[in-house]
C-alpha cells in the first residue's frame, strides 16, 4: 500500500502532548481510539505507618488534527487515511487499537491497540474527525430544459430574451468544482448570453419574422470556471419571433375587372378584391374603402374577417340601359398601426376596379312598390276601384299584361283589365264584414310571359250609414223595491256597426204616439247615453214583477237611421250593502254553491231525523198513547199565535177563559159583538178619528188602566170554575205617579209629521218593514193632500 509522505508526520504529532480526560469529553468525535496494556506503571511511597502509598500516573489525552480522505476512491485495496501511535506501545505486539464511532468497522478500520495480556486499554478514548474531500465528479445540469420563449421581431440589440440556470452537485465551498460559466454553442450571431447570470439577449439588429421566425439556441454550462478539465452540460432554448406591424398591405395588381348582370339583387355580393399583408393577427387586419363618390353611391365594400378579402355589394339596382360601366377606386389600409415603424411610410395601398354591367331581359317594373285604393261599400258591381301601371325596363319595351293572383280559399271580389290595369268590383262589398281587402297583381311581358313581377294592392272599403243603432243591453234591468221617485234605475248606451263618422252620436226617447209611461221616464244625457228614471216611489214585486219599456234610439248619420228596442225591467228585493244590484234570491243561489261533501252531510242529517221520527212513532204505538192530544184536554198546553192582533177593538183575540174549564167558561164568556162596560185603553185609531184628544187622557189614563186591572182580578177571584191549579195572568201596567208624565204614543197619530222617512230605506233589512209602512202612510197622506188641493182649486 502506497502512503503519502505527508502522512509520515502523524506518529510524531501523536506524541506531542497529553491532556486530561475532561478535554477529551469536550470535543465531538467521529471515531474513538482505545489502547490497552497488560502492565500498568505505578509510583509507590512509604508512609510513617509503614504503609505503602501508591501514586498513579495520570492518563494522557490525545490531540488529533483532522484526517482527510478523498471521495470516489476506486481500487481493490483499502485507502490509507493516517497512522496512530501510543507511547505505551513498546512495539512488542502487546498493544491492540480499537476503532469505534460513525463508520467504524464498516468504512474505516484500524490495527488493534490493546494490552493483549490484560485486555485493558492502555490509554483513554480519543476522538478525531475524518473529513471527505470533494472532487469534481458532477457536471452542471439544466433541470427544467429544454426551454421555449419569444421575443418581438425588429427588437433592439441587447433586448433580454430569457435566463437559464444550471445546477452543480459538487461542493461550492471547496475549489472550483461548482463554479459554472455559460456560453452559446449554437445560435450565434443572433443571440448572446451573459457567462455569469445566464441571461440570453438579442445580438443582431432587424431580426425580421417574415424572413425567419424560429431559432434554436444551444447553451452550455461548464464548471471549474470554464477551465480545461471542467465538466459541462447543455440545453436548448427555442426562441420564436413575434409579429409586429412592420409591413403595409399590398394589392398584387393595380387594375381589376368584374362583370355584374343588371339583374343582381341589391345587398348581395357582386365581387371580391384582396390586398396581401405579410403580418399576422391584428397586425394584418385591413379596412377597404371606395374613394370615388360615384362608386360609393352604387356599391359598398366590407372586409371578410376570415379571408381578409374586400367584399363588394350592390347598394342600388343596376340598369344596363342607363349606365353600362362603373369604375371604383379602392384603398386598403391597416387598422392597427405601430408608430415605431412610421418611418417605413404609409401603411395603405390603392387599386382600381372596373365593373361592367351586363344586359338582362328583365320583368316589368311597376310604377309603385305598393298601391292603396278606396271604394265605398254597397257600390254597384263593376265600380272602378283604381288602376296599376307597369312597363318593360328593357330597350325593346315589350307590352305588359296584368292579372290578379287567385286563391281557392278566398272569395273573388275584384277583377282587373289585362291591358289597362284597371281594377273593378265583382260583387257588393260590406265594410262591417271585411273593411280591408289585400290582393296581388301580377304583370308579365307579352313577348316573354315567364318574366313576371308582382305588386301588393290594398283596397279599403269606406263606410256608409247602412246599419241602425241598437241598445247595448241584453240582460234584464233590475228595479229595487225601495227605489224612490226620481232615482236613476239604469244608464243605457247604444252600438252601431257603422264607422264612427256615421255612428258617433246617439239620441234616445220613447216611441211616438204612445201614452206617457206612469212608472218610468227616459232622459237623454246628450253624450250617446240615456238614463231610465223612476216616476213613482216603491215597486212591489208581488204586485208586478216585470215591466216592458220600449226605447227608440237613432244616430246622426246620413241618412238618419233608428231602431226600437224593448227593455225588460224586473222588480226584486235588492241585497243591501252592494254596489251592484243583485236580487236577494239570486244572491242566495249564487252564493249557495255547496261541495259534494256538504251535500252528503246534509243528506245524512235528513236520514238521521227520519230515523228519530220513526223511532218516536214506534215507541208511542208500543205504549198505546195517541199521537195527537184530544182537543178537550187542554190543560198545561201552550197555545201560540202568530197574529199580531188588532188592538183593543179586536174582540176575536184569545181570552184567558179558554184556559179554564170549557163547560164553566161558557156561563161567564162575554159576547164578542158587545163592548164591555169597563173603560178600555184608547187606541191610536180612535184618536186619529178625533173622538178624543190625546190631551184629555194625560190625567186619567193611569187611573183607568188601574181600575181595569182591578176589575179583572176581582172577576178571577169570584170565578168558582177555576181549575185546581194556579193561573198566572200578567198585565202591562206601568204604575202611576210618574213625574215624567205620559209616554203614550196614542196622540202621535193625531197630527201629521213633517219628518222625511225616506232615510229609513238606508237603515238596512231590519228596518225594511218600518220603511214600507211609513212610506205607505206618507204616500197616502201626500195623495190625499194633492187630491184635496185639486178639489179646492176646482
Amino acid at each position: 500500500m502506497k502512503v503519502n509522505p505527508s502522512y509520515c508526520l502523524c506518529p510524531v504529532l501523536l506524541c506531542l502532548c497529553f491532556l486530561e480526560r475532561g478535554y477529551e469529553a469536550s470535543h465531538h468525535s467521529q471515531a474513538k481510539i482505545i489502547s490497552r496494556s497488560h502492565n500498568a506503571t505505578h509510583n509507590h511511597n512509604q508512609t510513617k505507618d509503614g504503609e505503602t502509598e501508591v501514586h498513579h500516573r495520570p492518563k494522557r489525552g490525545w490531540i488529533w488534527n483532522q484526517f482527510f480522505v478523498l471521495e470516489e476512491h476506486i481500487g481493490p485495496d483499502a485507502q490509507y487515511v493516517g497512522k496512530l501511535h501510543s507511547n505505551s506501545d513498546k512495539g512488542d505486539g502487546s498493544v491492540r487499537y480499537i476503532l469505534s464511532g460513525e463508520g467504524a468497522g464498516s468504512i474505516f478500520i484500524i490495527n488493534e491497540a490493546i494490552d493483549l495480556n490484560t485486555n485493558k486499554p492502555l490509554e483513554p478514548e480519543s476522538e478525531f474527525i475524518i473529513k471527505v474531500q470533494d472532487i469534481n465528479d458532477n457536471a452542471p445540469k439544466f433541470p427544467d430544459g429544454p426551454f421555449v420563449t419569444t421575443v418581438p421581431e425588429m427588437a433592439e440589440v441587447g433586448t433580454s430574451v430569457f435566463q437559464v440556470t444550471a445546477t452543480d452537485a459538487d461542493d461550492p465551498t471547496y475549489g472550483n468544482s461548482a463554479r459554472v460559466v455559460y456560453s452559446v454553442l449554437h445560435g450565434q450571431p443572433y443571440f448572446s448570453i451573459d457567462p455569469k447570470t445566464g441571461i440570453i439577449r438579442t445580438a443582431l439588429t432587424d431580426m425580421d419574422r417574415e424572413a425567419r421566425e424560429h431559432y434554436s439556441v444551444v447553451i452550455q454550462a461548464k464548471d471549474m470556471a470554464g477551465q480545461v478539465g471542467g465538466l459541462s452540460g447543455s440545453t436548448t432554448v427555442n426562441i420564436t419571433l413575434t409579429d409586429v406591424n412592420d409591413n403595409p398591405p399590398k394589392f398584387p395588381q393595380k387594375n381589376y375587372q368584374v362583370f355584374v348582370p343588371e339583374s343582381a339583387q341589391v345587398g348581395k355580393p357582386v365581387g371580391k378584391i384582396k390586398a396581401n399583408d405579410d403580418d399576422i393577427g391584428i397586425n394584418a387586419e385591413i379596412k377597404y374603402s371606395i374613394l370615388n363618390p360615384e362608386g360609393a353611391g352604387m356599391f359598398s365594400i366590407s372586409t371578410d374577417k376570415d379571408t381578409r378579402e374586400g367584399v363588394i355589394m350592390l347598394r342600388k339596382p343596376l340598369n344596363y340601359e342607363k349606365k353600362k360601366q362603373y369604375s371604383l377606386h379602392i384603398s386598403a389600409e391597416n387598422t392597427h398601426l405601430d408608430p415605431r415603424f412610421s418611418y417605413l411610410g404609409s401603411f395603405k395601398d390603392d387599386a382600381t376596379l372596373k365593373i361592367t354591367v351586363g344586359d338582362v331581359d328583365e320583368p316589368p317594373v311597376f310604377s309603385m312598390d305598393y298601391y292603396i285604393m278606396e271604394v265605398y261599400e254597397n257600390a254597384k258591381v263593376g265600380t272602378e276601384v283604381g288602376a296599376v301601371t307597369a312597363r318593360d325596363p328593357d330597350s325593346k319595351n315589350s307590352p305588359v299584361r296584368y292579372f290578379i293572383e287567385r286563391r281557392e280559399d278566398k272569395e273573388v271580389y275584384f277583377d282587373i283589365e289585362s291591358i289597362s290595369g284597371v281594377i273593378r268590383t265583382t260583387q257588393l262589398l260590406d265594410r262591417e264584414d271585411t273593411p280591408w281587402h289585400n290582393i296581388t297583381v301580377m304583370a308579365t311581358e307579352e313577348d316573354n310571359p315567364s318574366l313576371q313581377s308582382h305588386v301588393p294592392v290594398t283596397v279599403q272599403v269606406l263606410d256608409v250609414n247602412d246599419n241602425p243603432p241598437m241598445i247595448n243591453t241584453e240582460d234584464e234591468i233590475i228595479i229595487c223595491e225601495s227605489t224612490r221617485a226620481g232615482q236613476v234605475i239604469q244608464t243605457i248606451t247604444a252600438v252601431d256597426k257603422d264607422d264612427f263618422a256615421n255612428g258617433k252620436g246617439f239620441s234616445f226617447s220613447f216611441p211616438g204616439g204612445v201614452p206617457a209611461n206612469p212608472n218610468f221616464t227616459i232622459k237623454d244625457n246628450e253624450d250617446s247615453t240615456a238614463s231610465i228614471i223612476a216616476r213613482r216611489r216603491r215597486f212591489h214585486r208581488l204586485t208586478q214583477e216585470l215591466y216592458e219599456l220600449p226605447v227608440v234610439v237613432w244616430d246622426d248619420g246620413e241618412p238618419v237611421l233608428s231602431s226600437t228596442s224593448t227593455l225588460t225591467l224586473r222588480v226584486c228585493s235588492c241585497q243591501r250593502g252592494t254596489r251592484v244590484k243583485i236580487c236577494q234570491g239570486e244572491a242566495f243561489l249564487s252564493s249557495a254553491v255547496l261541495s259534494t261533501g256538504a251535500l252528503i252531510a246534509i243528506l245524512l242529517c235528513v236520514l238521521i231525523l227520519l230515523a228519530i221520527v220513526i223511532l218516536f212513532i214506534t215507541l208511542r204505538r208500543s205504549k198505546k198513547e195517541p199521537l195527537i192530544i184530544s182537543e178537550e184536554d187542554i190543560r198545561e198546553n201552550v197555545v201560540t199565535y202568530d197574529d199580531e192582533g188588532g188592538g183593543e177593538e179586536d174582540t176575536e183575540a184569545f181570552d184567558i177563559i179558554a184556559l179554564r174549564n170549557p163547560a164553566a167558561a161558557e156561563e161567564l164568556k162575554f159576547r164578542r159583538d158587545v163592548r164591555p162596560e169597563c173603560i178600555r185603553p184608547w187606541s191610536s185609531r180612535r184618536l186619529a178619528r178625533g173622538r178624543l184628544s190625546p190631551s184629555s187622557l194625560d190625567i186619567d189614563e193611569e187611573m183607568e188602566v188601574g181600575e181595569f186591572i182591578k176589575q179583572r182580578v176581582a172577576e178571577a177571584d169570584q170565578d168558582t170554575s177555576v181549575p185546581p191549579y194556579d193561573s198566572l195572568q200578567t198585565y202591562a201596567y206601568e204604575g202611576q205617579g210618574s213625574p215624567a208624565g205620559s209616554i203614550s204614543s196614542l196622540g202621535s197619530a193625531g197630527a201629521h209629521s213633517n219628518l222625511d222617512y225616506n232615510s229609513l230605506d238606508d237603515w238596512g233589512p231590519k228596518f225594511e218593514k218600518i220603511a214600507e209602512l211609513y212610506g205607505e202612510e206618507v204616500e197616502t197622506a201626500s195623495e190625499s193632500t194633492e187630491k184635496a188641493e185639486s178639489e179646492k182649486q176646482t
